[in-house]
């Protein structure tokens, strides 16, 4: 019953350092892999995901194990994956091997049932995935293609395709970018140099808006047409965070 309670700090100081060095190692490789594996996920970026992972929590919880033993695993795996990312965009052929290719489960309106089935896809997969593109009616999708990640796209059909401005013959304003110069009541030094503007210029068309003190600002955002919207802190209004 003593030994419950007897807490042994050499583990525990080993375990920390085993799980800030993991923690470092991963990080260091997700920068080597790019923003891709984080957000378009692969069947083959899943299995070098997972393994990774796994490799770091074995590193962090097995002290019988050396610090190199899990480091080493992870670095192999990342620079396997890089390696396969740098081929991939050389070769199609690879590409389409580790990467996939995409599948038409919807063609003209009409259901691929052999597709369907090589996705491994059923009825309620496929319905629940038109509704999350917020298509509840089968009957206005064209084409519904799975692209390699998993990821279900859509074309409706031409009678069920929203209205543009071009449909309409509107002329509307050209799209410009919007850029966030104060954050928090602090001044966003590269954002400003990106849009070509100084800290000085800022501060005076603030003032002209009746804003003396960015301290006060919890957002400025700034156009390619130098309209700027100021955000005010609002600390003293009565929060309600329930929808009646």
């Amino acid at each position: 019953m003593q030994d419950i309670f007897e807490i042994k700090w050499i583990e525990l100081l080993d375990v920390t350092i085993r799980a800030i060095i993991s923690l470092i190692t991963l990080f260091l490789m997700t920068k080597l892999l790019g923003k891709k594996q984080v957000s378009q996920l692969s069947l083959f970026d899943y299995v070098i995901g997972i393994s990774i992972g796994n490799f770091a929590a074995e590193m962090t919880i097995n002290l019988e194990s050396q610090y190199l033993n899990g480091i080493l695993a992870v670095v192999i795996f990342g620079l396997v994956a890089y390696l396969v990312s740098i081929l991939t965009m050389k070769s199609i052929a690879l590409r389409r091997y580790f990467m996939g290719t995409p599948t038409v489960l919807i063609q003209k309106g009409k259901l691929l049932e052999k597709n369907l089935k090589k996705v491994k896809f059923d009825m309620n997969d496929l319905l629940q995935e038109c509704r999350g593109n917020g298509y509840f009616d089968l009957n206005e999708i064209e084409y519904g293609i799975m692209e390699a990640n998993g990821k279900l796209s859509i074309l409706p059909k031409a009678e069920y395709k929203p209205l543009t401005p071009k449909d309409m013959n509107l002329k509307v304003d050209k799209s410009v970018i919007v850029a966030n110069v104060v954050i928090d009541g602090n001044i966003m030094e590269k954002n400003l140099k990106n849009m070509n503007k100084t800290e000085e210029w800022l501060k005076k068309e603030l003032k002209v808006k009746g804003y003396k003190n960015i301290d006060e600002l919890l957002l400025v955002t700034l156009d390619g047409n130098d309209k700027i919207v100021a955000y005010k802190r609002n600390l003293k209004e009565p929060i309600n965070d329930v929808l009646e």
